[in-house]
């Protein structure tokens, strides 16, 4: 069995515990996220040595963390997701878990859209969207930073780490075949 089997099946069994802790109960357990980050360790230590910490392991988790933490620090995304990007990081490394973020930012834009439609909120969250965009777009043209709530209340929260599960499967399908 290639060392990346055993990798993939540990982050598979992250990706769907996570995602059953996230649709039960909205919340990634932080537990949940310490034992995926030590198997991941772990297992890059016991496949590919002492230098797979750094290049792969730490480099990935750094990686998934900074692709969803200005997601989290405009009040978008949840803490434990960004938490559970950086610890599928560590088991992908920086090249692949690139790739997961990008197709976990399509799939979650999707299942975002689906949800707000079905519930009849789209121009409740339209309206957020632009009032998050908007400090950012501000920001970018050298206008200070102003904090501004958003115009109407939340149109509801989105269990995402379905989305990065969903994300990474597809990732790992195209990879792996």
């Amino acid at each position: 069995m290639p060392n990346s089997t055993y990798l993939d099946m540990a982050l598979l069994a992250l990706l769907f515990l996570a995602s059953a802790f996230d649709l039960a109960q909205r919340r990634i357990p932080n537990r949940l996220l310490l034992v995926g980050l030590l198997a991941a360790a772990g297992l890059q230590l016991a496949l590919a040595g002492p230098l797979a910490l750094l290049s792969v392991c730490l480099a990935g988790f750094v990686l998934g963390l900074l692709m969803f933490l200005p997601l989290y620090l405009a009040g978008a995304m949840a803490a434990g997701d960004v938490k559970l990007m950086a610890t599928v990081g560590a088991f992908a490394g920086p090249a692949l878990v690139l790739q997961i973020c990008l197709a976990t930012y399509c799939v979650g834009g999707v299942m975002a859209l689906v949800i707000v439609l079905v519930l009849g909120r789209a121009r409740a969250a339209f309206t957020n969207v632009a009032a998050v965009m908007r400090p950012i777009l501000m920001r970018l043209r050298g206008i200070p930073l102003v904090d501004e709530p958003l115009p109407l209340p939340s149109v509801g929260g989105m269990p995402y780490a379905l989305a990065i599960s969903l994300g990474s499967l597809l990732v790992l399908w195209l990879q792996r075949g």
